[in-house]
Parts: structure tokens; sequence; C-alpha cells
């Protein structure tokens, strides 16, 4: 009975965190890697999805009651630990609000470690400079070499500054949230046939990523 009592109680715990996950999706399917989706009468694939969150706050009736001490967080669809937040207590809050990307602080003051690495695939060594936003695939209408697409979005220095404050305002206080990205409408608002990369900062690539923030939804759980 002990030992049953001992295994029972971690997971009372855990499931008193407050908690917030990200689903990423397609046709409103959470992605995959390697799977294949249906896009505007053809097939497209997602092989690269992440992007870094940063100055996360949970906010409950106009007061922050979290205040995330990590620097940024990267959110990475291969990583599924990484799609899921949690606070450590229960909180109930009402409105989340995070940057997409990181801030100039941040890009100027050199590499980091944890989720800020290079070795993660979102740092620009030619440029000293990180990638906020990265999405991979392939598309049979693109143009390029192997019909690949590949959106890397980010620029800290005006006038290409692509960081974007998103809030994020609940239907109704909670404690668990999901926040949702449906890359599909992405995908639609870039079109890859006709633009198939942007992989440096640039005008387009600020544009892109105030779309995204506009995609971004949250749904209590």
């Amino acid at each position: 009975m002990k030992a049953l009592l001992i295994l029972f109680f971690p997971f009372v715990a855990f499931a008193q965190e407050s908690q917030i996950r990200f689903k990423l999706s397609f046709n409103d399917q959470e992605i995959e890697i390697g799977k294949t989706y249906l896009f505007e009468n053809r097939d497209v694939n997602i092989d690269n999805l992440k992007f870094y969150i940063s100055n996360l706050q949970i906010i409950f009736k106009n007061k922050i009651v979290f205040q995330d001490s990590l620097p940024a967080r990267l959110v990475d669809i291969e990583n599924k630990s990484s799609l899921s937040i949690n606070l450590k207590e229960k909180i109930k809050f009402d409105k989340i609000v995070f940057n997409l990307g990181v801030d100039s602080l941040i890009n100027v003051s050199g590499a980091y470690g944890g989720d800020l690495d290079p070795t993660k695939g979102m740092y620009w060594t030619w440029q000293s400079g990180y990638i906020n936003f990265k999405l991979e695939g392939t598309d049979p209408l693109c143009k390029s070499r192997h019909q690949k697409f590949q959106y890397h979005l980010g620029g800290y220095a005006a006038p290409y500054n692509s960081l974007q404050q998103i809030s994020l305002k609940l239907d109704k206080k909670s404690t668990r949230a999901e926040i949702r990205l449906p890359i599909d409408l992405f995908l639609k608002a870039v079109n890859p046939q006709n633009q198939s990369e942007i992989m440096s900062p640039g005008s387009r690539a600020v544009e892109l990523s105030a779309i995204l923030k506009q995609l971004f939804v949250v749904k209590s759980w």
C-alpha cells in the first residue's frame, strides 16, 4: 500500500501544475515531421519547424503572476518536451504575453548556451544574430532545387527588426492553456510557389513575422 502511495503522489503533484502547451498544426492536425499534408490540391511536407519565444508573462486580472526566468525558449516540433511549459505550481490566469523571437540585447551579446546554443541551428554565424522562426519543407510547385522551401525569419536592427510581441486573451480563466499555430495558414500567406526561401533579415521577413503574430490563438483546457 505504501508503495502505491509513493507512486501516486508524484502524479497528483504534476496534475496540480499549471501548464501551457503549443499545438503546431496543419489542416488542424498536429504536425509530424515527414508526414504529407494536403495543401491547395497538392501534397507538401514539413521537415523542420521551430521558433523562439522570450519574455513570457502569465497574467491574471492585469497582474503578472508568472515571469519566465529563462532568456528564451526554443519550441521545436521534433522535441516534444519543448511543446509544453510546466509552471511548477497551480496558477490561475486569463492572458499570456510573449515575444516571438529574441530581442536586440540577446542578439548583440553573442551566442548563449541552453536553448540559445548555436548548435540548435537557430543562429546566423555569418551575421551574428538569431533566427526567430524557422520553417522548412517541400512543395511540388516550388521552383527551387529539390522543390524545397526555407523560411528563416530574423533580424533585430532597424529597419528590419522582426521581433513580435504576442498577447493572447483566454476565453475564460484557467490553470492550463493551449497555444495554437496553424502552419497551413502561414503557407497561404507566403505562397511557396512564388517565394521558396527567405534566409536573411529584410522587409519580407518583417512582413511575414507580423503575419505569424496574427495566427497565434489560445484556448483554455
